[in-house]
């Protein structure tokens, strides 16, 4: 393992221990979508993410199914996040574009969604990823992408 694979590993290690920090402190706090909606963080590495979420009635639409903007939340958080992973310290994003595909319709079941995000490029000023969300059968509920303004410190 050279130096620059060990640098790269402590870059990843330090954002999966933010992510984590994050998440837990909005629990304890009551703040962000971990709270108000329930996604919650179960793993991180390289450029990659993957959350859950348990659907409840907070976030059903008229149809009582899951809405399609909780949806969109729970694939923005895991596409922002696995870019993160991988951006070095003191480096913010944004979101500059959403793109989700929607499949199939949630109904309030108990049935866990999961959503895996991939970082596919990270550059210096912009960053890509695309998210993929399944039910707990693995049936594919929706697809997407992002493009990520990424924020060097000033």
């Amino acid at each position: 393992m050279t130096s620059t694979d060990i640098q790269a590993a402590d870059v990843v290690a330090a954002r999966v221990g933010e992510l984590t920090e994050i998440f837990e402190r909005g629990l304890q706090e009551k703040l962000g979508v971990g709270a108000s909606l329930g996604i919650r963080l179960e793993a991180a590495g390289a450029g990659f993410t993957r959350y859950y979420l348990d659907p409840n009635p907070a976030t059903i639409n008229a149809m009582f199914t899951v809405h399609g903007g909780v949806l969109a939340t729970l694939m923005d958080t895991a596409m922002g996040s696995a870019v993160f992973t991988t951006l070095a310290d003191g480096v913010a994003y944004t979101t500059l574009e959403l793109k989700v595909n929607f499949i199939r319709s949630v109904a309030l079941d108990g049935s866990r969604l999961t959503c895996e995000a991939t970082a596919v490029h990270v550059g210096r000023r912009t960053a890509t990823a695309e998210g993929r969300i399944t039910d707990a059968k693995g049936k594919l509920i929706a697809h997407g992408s992002t493009t990520i303004l990424v924020l060097q410190p000033q």
